[in-house]
């Protein structure tokens, strides 16, 4: 009876895999087109959300550690390995999970800048091309009028 761990163990256990299991998921749907500015955003939350109750699932990795690290002084050789092996699949996928969210944070910051600055150039752009056209839509001087001519030079 002293070989097997506590019924909490379980408990935290089944919590951190499905917190693991939702946060891959969320991670492994398809990227967002950088075009799509409020999906960006949307997606940027979720894995900020996910970032931020990281701490929290910290402290049951540790309790689990911290258990299976009791269990193997008093459980079989065997036993102990068993949840030690367990254990550090579990940390495994951790630690990947965590490398996965922060490289998914960062890109999606990046992405989002880009498109900001591609919007506003973009804005910038037509600005400028409406001028243009309202300049080519301009009347022309007469072929003799060189001062009328000299200035529509100086604006081209």
């Amino acid at each position: 009876f002293e070989s097997s761990p506590p019924a909490h163990y379980k408990e935290t256990m089944n919590t951190i895999l499905a917190w693991m299991q939702q946060s891959e998921t969320k991670l492994s749907m398809p990227q967002v087109a950088i075009a799509e500015y409020e999906i960006m955003e949307q997606r940027l939350r979720e894995f900020k959300a996910l970032q931020s109750s990281l701490p929290e699932q910290q402290k049951g990795l540790s309790y689990l550690s911290t258990t299976v690290e009791e269990l193997s002084r008093k459980a079989p050789a065997e036993v102990s390995q068993r949840y030690r092996s367990e254990v550090e699949v579990v940390l495994g996928r951790w630690k990947k999970l965590s490398a996965q969210l922060a490289e998914h944070c960062q890109k999606l910051e990046e992405h989002i800048t880009k498109l900001q600055r591609f919007q506003n150039d973009t804005r910038t752009l037509k600005k400028w091309m409406a001028e243009v056209d309202v300049f080519l839509k301009e009347e022309w001087p007469a072929l003799g009028d060189s001062e009328a001519l000299e200035k529509q030079l100086e604006q081209c």
